[in-house]
């Protein structure tokens, strides 16, 4: 296959090696790496966002890390925008645009277009939210089912955040999310796209993750959350949702040790890492599957 002539995707759950693969793959294909993972745009967040170091911005171009003000909020709308630029100006070098991340939804936006939904007033929001707290999300989503059939096999019974977003959208708009995918058309063709997902197995993930939660706080993130919190951020901001914020400003605030929050913090990212899995279960078959052990075999064939 001519890689060269691709948009080439490489998704996987957190701590799978997809920085590391894209790099080597880069080197391959003469192509530059775009960001494709929602806390690795903002600044301020190097460590707990798991940014690639500045030994691997040398080898390969990066583009859109580390870019973006904590301060604000930074939509999917955003990033596609910035994005199609992006992949514009790498293949007028020639070059081969290769995105990589774990946000399953930037992936979306681009291979499927960005679904124009009318804004959710936040008062809906905040109530459906709290209709899903208070009954729980198993009978949340027999009520989501009565209201939009159309979510059936579509969404996974313990999908919360997807069940939420499906449930305000058909009582606002009165319109099924489903229905407003339909008419949504990217800016590419499916045959523009090869798509490697990095299918880690969970035992060996849950050990990765464990590890890297350790080596976070070695290389400095106590430090960097002792910055962040310098810059008063607003609550409300997205950065906020960052694995290690909360758990580390405890441990700052001598509510926990530091022990307790290195556990907590492995625990987020394995709850994460599955809900990235469950995601990519539901929207990803049509990706390239690759185990760890394949990465090499894959790379000595192009």
């Amino acid at each position: 296959m001519d890689f060269k002539s691709k948009i080439i995707l490489i998704s996987g759950p957190t701590a799978s090696g997809k920085s590391s693969f894209a790099i080597k793959l880069a080197k391959k294909v003469d192509g530059e790496i775009i960001n494709a993972d929602s806390m690795q745009v903002y600044n301020h967040l190097k460590i707990l966002s798991a940014r690639p170091d500045q030994k691997q911005y040398q080898k390969i171009r990066h583009h859109l890390y580390g870019f973006h003000d904590v301060k604000k909020n930074f939509s999917t709308g955003n990033w596609l925008k910035l994005v199609l630029k992006k992949i514009e100006e790498i293949r007028k070098r020639k070059k081969t645009p290769i995105l990589v991340g774990g946000t399953g939804l930037y992936f979306k936006a681009l291979t499927d277009g960005l679904v124009k939904i009318p804004n959710i007033p936040l008062k809906i929001r905040n109530e459906i939210r709290g209709l899903q707290f208070k009954i729980g999300q198993e009978k949340f989503y027999k009520k989501l089912l009565r209201l939009d059939p159309l979510s059936k096999n579509k969404i996974n019974s313990t999908d919360t955040h997807r069940s939420l977003r499906a449930y305000e959208v058909k009582l606002y708009t009165q319109k099924s999310i489903h229905e407003w995918y339909k008419n949504t058309k990217s800016n590419f063709q499916k045959s523009d796209f090869y798509k490697i997902y990095i299918d880690f197995p969970r035992t060996k993930l849950v050990e990765r993750i464990n590890q890297r939660s350790e080596e976070m706080i070695k290389n400095g993130a106590i430090k960097e959350v002792k910055n962040f919190i310098k810059l008063k951020v607003k609550k409300d901001k997205s950065v906020n949702k960052a694995i290690g914020i909360n758990e580390i400003r405890q441990y700052l605030n001598r509510e926990k040790e530091l022990e307790e929050i290195i556990g907590n913090i492995s625990i987020k990212t394995r709850q994460y890492a599955k809900r990235q899995s469950t995601w990519a279960r539901g929207n990803m078959n049509s990706w390239f599957k690759l185990k760890p052990n394949e990465l090499n075999n894959f790379l000595k064939k192009i």
